[in-house]
């Protein structure tokens, strides 16, 4: 023992004995954490053997390096490429955890557009065991600084180096080959970035998302007006007539729409300890002027919101890597729905408590028509008014009725809550229901977080009907993405009162809710699965305006041609009879696994499939290579992104200007009266309600529901 032990410690005294030990360490360590950290659908030996080969190629390649150099520099480049890459492992593992998805650079560019609120968000997910990936480099830089391995400086003959590195490339090979054998068309086809991770590591895909960066970025430079060609059929031979019961029932109404920060479908009309968690939103949903839309799906990818918003806005999907509004939102050519609605007669604006460069939003808002973005700017801030990514909703909204009862009318106007945004932190003052007890610490102050959401929504719905606006208006309310990410498994199951959650009920996890309300609509609910793809169309549609040619990849939902295929960014789909999710095939209507597909279903799947990729992969070469620049529309006039100004003191400015020309604002309807004493909010943060006695926590329910209190049909199905 003693002799082998000895020729160990000799082997390791060897410039390349330690390149072997710090190279087999990060080895290990990384399909360990493959394996304990992520979640990427390996199934079956072969999955299981590229998944243990995936990530030793790059590692023998990049320790391999420092072969090349001489002396202590050799030991120091491994120890320090270690440690790199050690960090970027660290990294994807806390992105990963709440996003289900690995770090991109488009992501890392539009990180600062993000606000440094996401650096708080990843903090509350740390968990001790993540430091692990460290402890290898640990290990090497003690066993040289305590002399237990001494430093080679011998020089180690190229020959030698070469043939490492030959090495290297013959094992990345080799996991590619079996990863095309396993998966074919891998780096062409797929939409997952889950796919690439599993298939041929992190460090392979840093690689391939680099590539495909700049690859995307020359796209513009060899853009030309002919790719539209191909889009422009694809989108005829889908094209969908209205549905003629709901085309045009809110022509010339004002249109607000209500952006439910994270708030997911399965909240509505559910019950926690006896208490409603949404009563505001359950009896607007419920409401026999409202169309509500209970499969409705988000569809973002790694843009979250940004990419609920470009479908709102554009009816274009997200990237597969980043946001959109960050990477082109500034250059590019929309036929956004604001700018429509401005050609249309109407005042056009956007609201949201946080920075204006959030997102990208004060550059892409210019781009999609916005007369004007009302951001924290404009908003009176004191102490404890924000919280997280912005200011608190019921501050926020009754603060936006200042600007909302200026502007002329009719409106579109878009209003962004935030308070339900992870990690849900709230305030106990502004708690009035018990958190969840899953014992999932980021789960169970969900439910307190959107009952907050749901108070504020409360407030400004008796605000609108006070000042008669809800009676002039359009409302729209929807969810943007998931509140709580598929990674919380036992919590979800818990909430929904499951024993296990399959990829089915992560599929449908993904439900948010839309509902539009209209005096003299129709109302009732949609059973169609649809998706925020979908909105534009949809919105389109109700207020009788057609958009022919326009480049739109959803469709208006009351159609009762209405094909029922959902997209989700990553490939997988819900359709009317089949669901696709996590690798797995269901019957959509039950839920039950198809293991052993026939050849009619193959044809089918295969059918809807193609469709999916189409439609994501065509809205992608409209970003991309920014091909609407090239689009000619009779009713469409491209917009001048230099004709706005959100500067604080010119925007009000020209609202002014605008008010005194038109007269048709609230205030004007009002006799020159602000409307503002109606907004009535039991905020503890304002003065005026910090003398109230502690029990207003709780009249808030009943204040902000004097509007509140469910159909009993709603509560009937409360517990459901």
């Amino acid at each position: 023992m003693n002799r082998l032990w000895g020729k160990i410690r000799r082997g390791l005294n060897t410039k390349f004995g330690f390149f072997m030990l710090i190279t087999g360490l990060f080895w290990i360590k990384s399909y360990i954490a493959y394996q304990t950290k992520f979640t990427l659908g390996v199934q079956g030996g072969m999955q299981e053997l590229i998944l243990a080969i995936s990530p030793l190629g790059f590692a023998i390649l990049l320790f391999g390096i420092g072969l090349y150099i001489r002396g202590k520099w050799s030991y120091w480049y491994m120890i320090i490429m270690d440690a790199i890459l050690s960090v970027w492992l660290f990294a994807n593992i806390l992105y990963y955890r709440e996003f289900s998805d690995f770090i991109t650079f488009n992501l890392i560019k539009g990180s600062g557009a993000a606000s440094d609120n996401l650096g708080k968000s990843l903090m509350g997910i740390l968990r001790p065991t993540d430091f692990l990936v460290f402890v290898d480099v640990l290990f090497v830089v003690a066993i040289l600084v305590f002399g237990f391995v001494k430093i080679d400086k011998s020089k180690f003959k190229l020959v030698n180096s070469f043939a490492v590195t030959i090495l290297s490339i013959g094992v990345l090979a080799a996991n590619l080959a079996l990863a095309y054998s396993n998966r074919s068309g891998l780096l062409t086809r797929t939409f997952d970035n889950n796919y690439i991770v599993k298939y041929l590591g992190l460090q392979s895909f840093t690689l391939y998302d680099g590539v495909k960066t700049v690859q995307n970025s020359n796209k513009k430079k060899e853009a030309k007006g002919s790719q539209l060609n191909p889009i422009k059929k694809f989108i005829k031979d889908n094209d969908i007539p209205a549905n003629i019961e709901y085309k045009g029932v809110a022509k010339g109404k004002n249109v607000i729409i209500i952006h439910l920060e994270s708030l997911q479908q399965f909240v509505i009309n559910k019950k926690w300890k006896g208490k409603e968690i949404t009563p505001n939103i359950n009896k607007f949903y419920n409401d026999k002027n409202t169309l509500a839309y209970d499969n409705f799906f988000n569809q973002v990818g790694q843009g979250k919101t940004a990419d609920a918003e470009m479908m709102l806005e554009n009816s274009l999907f997200g990237l597969p890597e980043g946001s959109a509004m960050v990477t082109d939102g500034t250059t590019n050519t929309f036929q956004a729905m604001p700018a429509i609605m401005d050609q249309q007669g109407y005042s056009t604006a956007a609201f949201h408590g946080d920075v204006s460069s959030f997102w990208n939003r004060d550059n892409a808002y210019k781009s999609f028509g916005y007369q004007y973005f009302f951001s924290k700017q404009y908003y009176t801030l004191k102490k404890g008014y924000v919280s997280g990514y912005g200011m608190k909703d019921k501050l926020f909204l009754q603060q936006s009725a200042e600007y909302l009862e200026q502007l002329p009318q009719p409106f579109y106007a878009k209003l962004i809550t935030v308070s339900n945004h992870y990690p849900y932190g709230i305030e106990k003052k502004n708690v009035s229901i018990d958190p969840w007890d899953t014992g999932d610490s980021t789960v169970d102050p969900y439910v307190q977080t959107a009952h907050y959401l749901d108070q504020s929504i409360g407030e400004l719905l008796s605000y609108l009907k006070k000042t008669g606006l809800y009676d002039k208006s359009m409302i729209m309310m929807y969810g943007d993405h998931y509140g709580i990410s598929n990674n919380h498994k036992p919590a979800i199951a818990k909430i929904l009162g499951l024993k296990g959650v399959t990829n089915y009920d992560l599929a449908m996890f993904q439900k948010v809710p839309f509902m539009i309300h209209a005096p003299g609509l129709k109302g009732g609910v949609n059973h169609n699965y649809s998706g925020e793809i979908d909105v534009m169309p949809t919105l389109l549609g109700l207020l009788g305006i057609d958009t022919p040619g326009a480049y739109h990849f959803g469709h208006d939902i009351n159609s009762k041609q209405f094909n029922q295929i959902v997209a989700f960014r990553n490939g997988d789909f819900v359709s009317e009879k089949y669901t696709k999710y996590g690798g797995d095939l269901y019957y959509t209507a039950t839920g039950e696994q198809i293991t052993d597909e026939t050849a009619a279903q193959k044809a089918e799947i295969k059918k809807i499939q193609t469709y999916v990729n189409t439609e994501l992969g065509y809205s992608d070469k409209i970003i991309n290579g920014d091909l609407l620049r090239f689009a000619d529309l009779d009713w469409f006039k491209k917009v001048n992104k230099s004709d706005y100004s959100y500067n604080k003191k010119s925007a009000l400015k020209q609202l002014e200007e605008a008010e005194k020309k038109s007269k048709t604002s609230l205030i004007d309807q009002n006799d020159g009266k602000s409307t503002l004493d109606d907004y009535k909010t039991d905020a503890p943060e304002l003065e005026s309600n910090q003398n109230k006695s502690s029990s207003s926590s709780s009249s808030s329910d009943d204040q902000s529901s004097s509007d509140s209190s469910s159909s009993s049909s709603a509560s009937s199905s409360a517990d459901k």
